[in-house]
């Protein structure tokens, strides 16, 4: 289905017409008539399924139809971290960039003083849609900066990871400041009780969008090292002894296990920086420029941070863990293997991860290499699946359609796409 078959408007049209979008994702196909139907929508869905442009294309093209109010906050947008709501910006430039009537501002935690005094000024100006992480939007609320009480739409973007870092009553204290009439879209990669729970309280009516999660590109080697606990560092060890490997992302779930692997890391010399929830936000921001500009060689994050990690080159990512759900594994390694490129996931499978790894196997519908061991590190415990599959062993193992040309007599089809984000658009500023 093409975004031409839907109600959106000819300024939202004309900008994902410049983009080069014309066919619709599944998760788009389906909450766009949702959401410009008025209704409560609950969405789950991975990333990189185009959720964003599934909720703010409906709603952009809405405020900019009329019948909002001119003076007030039409739009929240929740992100649990800085580095997605500035991907959620960038976004609002492109698809809003002939929308003259709709102004926005990003709001994001940091220790920026500056920051913090641009955010307030822009907030008394005016704008129709904030996109906010929880903490930062709340400390402009209780300094008297943000009106909510004429809201038309609220939005939670990956809801599950805000419940995971901490923020579900942030989120309920917003909600309260919110009219009753206003409409609820929320986004969820995983659906656990917890987030049913948070649906029940906040969506009335929700129309219910659930897309499968896709499987990893063909591009990515996957293969795994199934091995005692102990024996994670000498396999890394090997690992970097064999080549010399830059571009790496080591993942791991837990901050504690992040912060003791790089510094396992940097006494093997290795060129390494954490990323994860205990860093200031300026921290965050140095360590990541620092590994897209190359300085560091090997990234070591949590999950909760690294969704924001939007980098093309990265050779390798490691599981130093095993995630526990599919979801969060195809995330992982989806990390790699981008932008045409070939990518390599490596899984450390200890006796303890097992039935988790075997359930991910299950889901992807195939047994993934089990890599030797090497020589210097021993032998392995003995891979053992939860399910039905045979047992191996872990120390020997094995654009778009044609261009319309007649549809704008060639008014715009000049600009590019990274023009989006370069126009100031505000009725207010």
């Amino acid at each position: 289905m093409t975004f031409e078959e839907t109600y959106l408007n000819d300024n939202i049209l004309d900008a994902l017409y410049d983009m080069h979008f014309e066919e619709m994702t599944p998760i788009q196909e389906r909450c766009i008539p949702e959401i410009l139907d008025g209704r409560d929508l609950i969405g789950v869905a991975q990333t990189g399924t185009g959720k964003t442009a599934a909720y703010l294309l409906p709603i952009l093209s809405m405020l900019d139809d009329g019948g909002f109010p001119r003076d007030a906050v039409n739009c929240i947008i929740m992100s649990p971290t800085r580095e997605l709501a500035q991907q959620i910006d960038q976004a609002m430039q492109g698809f809003g960039y002939y929308l003259d009537g709709v102004s926005s501002v990003a709001v994001y935690g940091g220790n920026d003083g500056n920051r913090f005094d641009q955010e307030m000024k822009g907030l008394k100006m005016g704008a129709d849609v904030i996109i906010a992480t929880p903490g930062r939007l709340l400390s402009h609320i209780r300094m008297g900066h943000v009106d909510l009480s004429r809201l038309s739409f609220f939005v939670l973007d990956e809801a599950d990871r805000m419940l995971d870092m901490g923020f579900s009553e942030d989120i309920l204290q917003i909600a309260k400041l919110l009219p009753a009439n206003h409409q609820t879209i929320m986004f969820s990669a995983t659906m656990p009780s917890k987030i049913q729970q948070l649906a029940h309280t906040l969506l009335q009516n929700p129309a219910e969008v659930k897309i499968a999660v896709s499987k990893p590109a063909e591009k990515i080697q996957q293969s795994a090292y199934v091995c005692y606990e102990p024996q994670k560092l000498a396999v890394i060890r090997h690992l970097f002894k064999a080549g010399e490997l830059k571009r790496v992302i080591i993942f791991s779930g837990k901050k504690e296990k992040v912060k003791v692997i790089t510094r396992e890391l940097q006494h093997m010399n290795i060129n390494c920086a954490p990323m994860h929830s205990d860093l200031s936000q300026q921290e965050r921001d140095d360590v990541m420029y620092r590994f897209k500009a190359g300085q560091v060689d090997v990234l070591v994050a949590t999950d909760i941070v690294a969704r924001g990690i939007d980098i093309d080159d990265i050779l390798m990512v490691i599981n130093y863990d095993v995630p526990r759900d599919a979801e969060d594994y195809v995330h992982r390694i989806g990390r790699t293997a981008r932008a045409q490129r070939d990518g390599i996931a490596i899984t450390f499978v200890s006796d303890a991860d097992m039935r988790y790894f075997s359930d991910i196997e299950r889901f992807l519908e195939k047994d993934i290499t089990k890599n030797q061991l090497p020589a210097e590190v021993g032998e392995g415990p003995e891979y053992k699946t939860s399910g039905p599959r045979k047992s191996s062993r872990g120390r020997g193992g094995r654009g778009r359609n044609a261009q319309k040309q007649n549809r704008h007599s060639g008014r715009h089809s000049s600009r590019p796409k990274e023009q989006g984000g370069q126009k100031a658009k505000s009725k207010k500023k």
